[in-house]
């Protein structure tokens, strides 16, 4: 294939595939906006963005967890020593918070930089917009309080009628 004019050092769109169970980071970013009440794709607004650039990249390896890669980040994170707030998120009691630098110390480095890459914002700011939005998304994705066995992280977004 051969790329002439405008096409012409530029980055092929990514693709948004379903194999496996799991959804392009795109994919995500767009369910988990809508999950969190806003369409927004930059700045504060965009948590959802950055949660599934972050959740896209953790699908490949990190999830033990049936193709749910948000269970594979709350067992990084409970390894990581926020086991307490993890928890929080999952149960039906009030939200723990966490913070930025928390949550840069629970992910692997490469990881947090390619999801702030993505997202054109530096990792101090992703990790900021993750610690935000993220014990909100937990929160709403179990609301009964444990992670469903066998559900993927798609499913469980539909299961909240996006």
């Amino acid at each position: 294939m051969t790329l002439t004019g405008s096409e012409a050092g530029r980055s092929p769109p990514p693709a948004a595939s379903t194999k496996g169970g799991t959804m392009a980071g795109d994919d995500l970013g767009s369910l988990l906006g809508g999950l969190l009440g806003g369409g927004g794709q930059s700045g504060a607004s965009g948590g959802g963005t950055i949660l599934g650039a972050l959740l896209g990249a953790l699908g490949g390896g990190a999830s033990g967890n049936g193709g749910n890669p948000l269970g594979g980040l709350l067992e990084m994170l409970t390894k990581s020593g926020l086991a307490d707030q993890a928890q929080s998120w999952v149960g039906t009691g009030e939200n723990k918070p966490v913070s930025g630098e928390q949550i840069a110390g629970a992910l692997p480095d490469d990881t947090l930089r390619k999801v702030a890459e993505q997202n054109g914002v530096s990792p101090e700011q992703a990790a900021d917009q993750i610690a935000r939005t993220l014990p909100r998304t937990v929160d709403r994705l179990t609301p009964g309080g444990e992670m469903p066995a066998g559900a993927s992280l798609e499913d469980l977004i539909k299961q909240q009628s996006l």
